[in-house]
C-alpha cells in the first residue's frame, strides 16, 4: 500500500529533474567554455582567447536547446500517433 503513495511522489521529482535538466545543462555548458577559455587564455598568455572558450560554452548550450527540441518533438510525435488524441479539437479552434 505505501509502494502506490511513493509512486506519484517519486514519478514528479523525475519528471522535475528532467525539466531542469536543460536548464542546468545551459548554464554548466557555457561555464565549462568559459573553463575552456581560461585555461586557453593562461597556456597562451594572449587576454582574447577567452571568447573562444565563451564562443564554444555558448554553442555546446544552443546544441542542447536543439537537441531537447527534438527530443520534444519526437515525443509529440508519437503521441498524435495515438487514436485516442488523434480527433481531439482545440478550445482556441471556433469550428
Amino acid at each position: 500500500m505505501s509502494n502506490n503513495q511513493s509512486e506519484p511522489k517519486l514519478k514528479k521529482v523525475v519528471e522535475g529533474a528532467n525539466d531542469l535538466s536543460l536548464g542546468i545543462s545551459i548554464v554548466v555548458a557555457i561555464l565549462i567554455g568559459i573553463g575552456i577559455g581560461i585555461g586557453l587564455q593562461k597556456l597562451f598568455g594572449v587576454n582574447w582567447v577567452i571568447w573562444i572558450g565563451v564562443f564554444i560554452g555558448v554553442g555546446a548550450a544552443f546544441r542542447n536547446i536543439q537537441i531537447a527540441y527534438q527530443k520534444q518533438k519526437r515525443s509529440l510525435e508519437e503521441l498524435a500517433k495515438d487514436p485516442k488524441y488523434r480527433n481531439m479539437k482545440y478550445l482556441d479552434d471556433e469550428d
